[in-house]
């Protein structure tokens, strides 16, 4: 029997969660959105059966469901992925886990109440560079990967004014929660130890600066609030001696959008990056996979050739989900990791706001 997901919310990446459920032979049944029509007309072009304008109807009517994905503004993602798993549903839950590690903390409780799973869309992890990098990693040709840095920038990438992504109360900040993917990704090849002290610092100088909007039409709300960072730096020590060197920005001056994580192993270094051609324009965009070794006396540069993938691993995570769920595939990411990352984001903005560090 194919397992039945519901998708709550009918946004823009309704399209990479529906073509990796049914790449892994999953069966959309319902769809749920407040919009009025919204979910009716996604349900429609995804083949669903059931559309609903809430959670609570479809948790209610559609008892056929074994599994939730949510699609939604960061500030429902915790109380949604709660109500689903208490509803004995899976749940596939958007970026980031949550507003804050205590948050995480609630999902967790919740999930191991229910006895089901909850993952989330940490993407970047499933691209084809990541993996290839992660079996070296896992290999042990890497050795002990004593430091990372990781990237997420934008020179000309905030996401409208005013609008959700911009106001802290229901993002729960900037681009260091939105763009959080690099820090997974360097977390993730690194073992995903436990943090232990954090120093931050997040600038503002070019939120409410137009000309620092990004490509993606997303209107501005006039009359809406603007009151998250453009930018954050910050630096992480794990209790396993591991040191982490972290910049997210949507405005920053920078030359260009790149995305990446560089990392100094014992044995080897590596780095995964994007580079984009035009700030946020996937089409624009350039993959690479590195591995750095000495070999008889000499520096050796590997290039690591990996398929093309435009959806930066949106689809592949979609899948592993549901391979997950089925007991076909270990899953990509746990609720646990996802709660150091949180613990990592919580401390950035704690240390930026007090000037001193944090030991978590």
């Amino acid at each position: 029997m194919a397992t039945k997901v519901g998708i709550i919310g009918a946004g823009g990446m309704l399209q990479y969660h529906a073509a990796g459920f049914k790449q892994a032979g999953a069966e959309i049944v319902a769809i749920a959105d407040a919009a009025p029509g919204a979910a009716r007309k996604a349900a429609d072009k995804w083949g669903a059966k059931h559309a609903y304008e809430s959670v609570d109807a479809m948790l209610a009517e559609c008892k056929e469901l074994d599994a939730v994905s949510i699609i939604v503004p960061n500030k429902f993602h915790a109380p949604l992925a709660i109500q689903c798993l208490n509803a004995g549903k899976h749940v596939f839950c958007e970026k980031p886990p949550a507003l804050s590690s205590a948050e995480v903390h609630g999902i967790i409780a919740a999930s191991q109440k229910s006895g089901r799973k909850v993952m989330f869309n940490f993407n970047n992890r499933a691209r084809p560079e990541s993996q290839a990098m992660m079996k070296y990693v896992a290999a042990g040709q890497v050795g002990k990967i004593n430091s990372a840095q990781a990237k997420w920038i934008r020179r000309t990438g905030i996401p409208g004014f005013g609008g959700w992504f911009t106001t802290k109360e229901l993002s729960g900040g900037g681009p260091l929660i939105d763009l959080l993917h690099m820090v997974d990704l360097a977390m993730y090849f690194m073992g995903y130890p436990e943090p232990a002290h954090v120093l931050g610092q997040t600038f503002n100088d070019f939120i409410e600066d137009k000309s620092f909007k990004g490509p993606w039409g997303i209107p501005d709300r006039v009359g809406g609030v603007t009151d998250v960072e453009n930018a954050a730096h910050g630096f992480v020590t794990f209790k396993t001696g591991q040191v982490l060197t972290l910049q997210v920005s949507w405005a920053e001056m920078v030359k260009r959008e790149e995305v990446s994580v560089v990392f100094q192993g014992t044995k080897a270094g590596g780095k995964v990056e994007r580079l984009f051609g035009i700030d946020g324009l996937d089409n624009t965009a350039i993959d690479a996979c590195e591995l750095y070794v000495q070999e008889n006396g000499h520096s050796v540069n590997r290039s690591i050739v990996t398929p093309v993938c435009e959806d930066m691993g949106r689809i592949a995570s979609a899948a592993n989900f549901i391979d997950a769920i089925e007991g076909k595939a270990a899953p990509l990411n746990t609720p646990e990791q996802a709660l150091r990352l949180m613990q990592v984001i919580d401390a950035i903005y704690a240390s930026a706001k007090t000037g001193k560090p944090v030991s978590i």
